[in-house]
C-alpha cells in the first residue's frame, strides 16, 4: 500500500502539533511542522538584522538557509532554535515573513520536496490548500478562541507567553486575522477537508477521529 500525504491545518491552539505527531507515530510516518520553518526564518532575519517585512532580503535568506525540522528539534544553519522560536516575539516575526509571497514560494517548494514520496503528516495553515492540494487526507482542526488561548497559555513549549488567558486570546486573534487576510496562502479550510472542532475534547479523542479518517482512506485504496 502506498504511503499517504496527510495535511493537518488550522489556527494556533487547535491541537495540530500534538495530533499530527501522534498520527505520524502511529503510522510510522515523518512529521513536519511547516510553521516552524517560517518561525526559523523569522528568527534568523531578526538575528541577522534583516527587516522581517523586507521581502527580497528575507526571501534570499530563506533560500540560502539550511532548515531542518523534526518532531524533536528545529535548526537553521546549524543553530538549534527549538526553544527560541516559540515566543510571542517570534510569533510576530513568523506572521510577518509568512505574508511575503517570495518567502512562501521558497518554503512551499521545500515542503513539497519533503512530502514528495508520501509517508508524511504535515501540519500548518496552508498544507491542504496550497502545499499539497491533492493530499490524500486533509483535516482542519479548530477550537473556540478561549480554548485555544488556554491551551497556548499552558503549553510549556512556548515561553514568554502572557499569564492572563485573555491576553493570549488577543494575541492569537490578531495572528489569525493576519493569516486569514494575507494575500499569499491565507488560512482557511480546504473545500474537501474534514473539519474537526476540538473544543472540550482530549488529544486522544481527536487523534481517534483523525485516525478514523485516515483508516477509511486506506481502506478505500
Amino acid at each position: 500500500m502506498r504511503s499517504l500525504i496527510i495535511a493537518i491545518d488550522g489556527p494556533s491552539g487547535a491541537g495540530k502539533g500534538t495530533v499530527a505527531q501522534a498520527i505520524a507515530a502511529a503510522l510510522g510516518y515523518r512529521h513536519v511542522d511547516s510553521g516552524a520553518m517560517y518561525r526559523a526564518v523569522g528568527w534568523k532575519a531578526q538575528r541577522d538584522g534583516v527587516g522581517v517585512e523586507d521581502e527580497d532580503p528575507v526571501a534570499d535568506l530563506a533560500a540560502r538557509a539550511r532548515i531542518e525540522v523534526s518532531s524533536a528539534h528545529v535548526t537553521i544553519d546549524g543553530h538549534d532554535v527549538t526553544r527560541e522560536i516559540r515566543t510571542p516575539e517570534i510569533d510576530r516575526a513568523a506572521a510577518a515573513v509568512a505574508r511575503l509571497p517570495r518567502v512562501r514560494a521558497v518554503l512551499v517548494e521545500r515542503q513539497r520536496e519533503l512530502g514528495a514520496a508520501g509517508g508524511i503528516v504535515m501540519e500548518g495553515r496552508d498544507i491542504g490548500t496550497v502545499v499539497f492540494p491533492t493530499a490524500d487526507v486533509k483535516v482542519y482542526l479548530d477550537a473556540a478562541p478561549e480554548e485555544r488561548a488556554r491551551r497556548r497559555a499552558n503549553d510549556p513549549a512556548h515561553t514568554g507567553v502572557p499569564a492572563a488567558v485573555a491576553d493570549v486570546k488577543s494575541l492569537l486573534t490578531q495572528r489569525d486575522e493576519q493569516d486569514r487576510t494575507r494575500t499569499a496562502s491565507p488560512l482557511y479550510a480546504a473545500h474537501d477537508a474534514i473539519v474537526i472542532d476540538t473544543t472540550g475534547k482530549s488529544v486522544e479523542d481527536v487523534v481517534r477521529e483523525v485516525m478514523a479518517v485516515v483508516t477509511a482512506k486506506m481502506a478505500n485504496g
